[in-house]
């Protein structure tokens, strides 16, 4: 008995338990229903293949997805303060950062990386929304900077990937802080003549939105993304009119000049490094030749007829 107990029985019940199917095979898209299995989307980039919706996508897709053969390497941003107001609502400030870094392996919400783009030397920024809402806190601010002085260092591009709910209310006027000093980090990479490109992404909003996310000497958006301070909802109760369809969309904010262009995901990388390349490199790719002025003609000897004067290149 003793032997069918410990030998048989086991290996009955484990041929005829059925297995738990894990619960990330399957992603259920959040605009039409769909449920897309995750290696599926992961290789469409995060975009539905039914209707096109974009989802959330976290900084590893963003480097893998952006730089050439997807190889970068990632830099150590600055460590801050933790709840340098001992900040308690439902839950501790240090509690809601404990479980935000065990979800996501981040110690915030920013990350930045460097490599090539289509050859080019850039930086790039990505906010992750995963992270507490991709809220700004003195951490953003350390990053953002640390990100702009990598791009002066190296004479690169800094491409920053947007999306955040705003700042960070447990951080309280350091949060709000961080909107003056991101805005120096920017002015910074235009002093140095260096572009700044700004990927807005779903959703970007709040005190992000009022201060670096709409600095970019090119702004971009994601089809769909939701883009504005106050959240559409707010607004219709503040002045109690119904908003026009679309409105804070990126196609709304295309139409009505707030954007420069709203590109698919799966174009997004070719774009970054058309813009990127014209924006490094502005100089004409031949010699600039002076023309004759009208009358005058110089022999193909080169010889300069009497009284005449080779024109001057401006």
């Amino acid at each position: 008995m003793n032997w069918l107990t410990r030998t048989v029985l086991p290996k009955i019940r484990e041929f005829t338990t059925k297995k738990d199917t894990p619960d990330n095979l399957w992603t259920k898209c959040g605009n039409c229903g769909q449920m897309i299995y995750a290696k599926e989307l992961d290789e469409n980039q995060r975009v539905c293949p039914k209707c096109d919706h974009h989802m959330r996508v976290g900084p590893k897709q963003r480097f893998a997805a952006l730089f050439d053969k997807s190889e970068y390497q990632t830099i150590e941003l600055p460590d801050v303060v933790q709840d340098p107001l001992h900040f308690r609502d439902s839950k501790k400030y240090p509690d809601r950062l404990k479980d935000a870094r065990s979800k996501t392996g981040q110690r915030d919400a920013f990350a930045v990386a460097h490599g090539t783009l289509e050859g080019q030397d850039i930086v790039a920024a990505v906010q992750n929304f995963a992270f507490m809402g991709g809220s700004m806190g003195m951490a953003t601010g350390e990053a953002l900077i640390a990100a702009a002085t990598l791009a002066v260092n190296q004479r690169a591009a800094l491409i920053l990937f947007a999306a955040a709910g705003g700042a960070r209310m447990q951080e309280g006027i350091l949060s709000l802080m961080q909107m003056p000093r991101t805005v120096i980090a920017v002015q910074r990479l235009r002093e140095a003549h260096l572009p700044f490109i700004v990927v807005l992404t779903d959703p970007t909003t709040g005190g992000v939105t009022a201060s670096y996310a709409m600095l970019g000497d090119i702004q971009l958006a994601e089809p769909g993304a939701l883009i504005g301070f106050a959240g559409p909802r707010v607004i219709e109760q503040t002045i109690r009119e119904t908003l026009p369809q679309g409105f804070q969309r990126s196609e709304y904010l295309l139409e009505h000049g707030m954007l420069d262009m709203v590109v698919h995901r799966h174009q997004l990388r070719e774009t970054l490094g058309r813009i990127v390349g014209l924006l490094l490199d502005p100089a004409p790719k031949a010699d600039v030749v002076a023309l004759p002025r009208p009358g005058l003609e110089i022999p193909p000897t080169g010889e300069i007829p009497h009284g005449a004067t080779r024109p001057r290149a401006r």
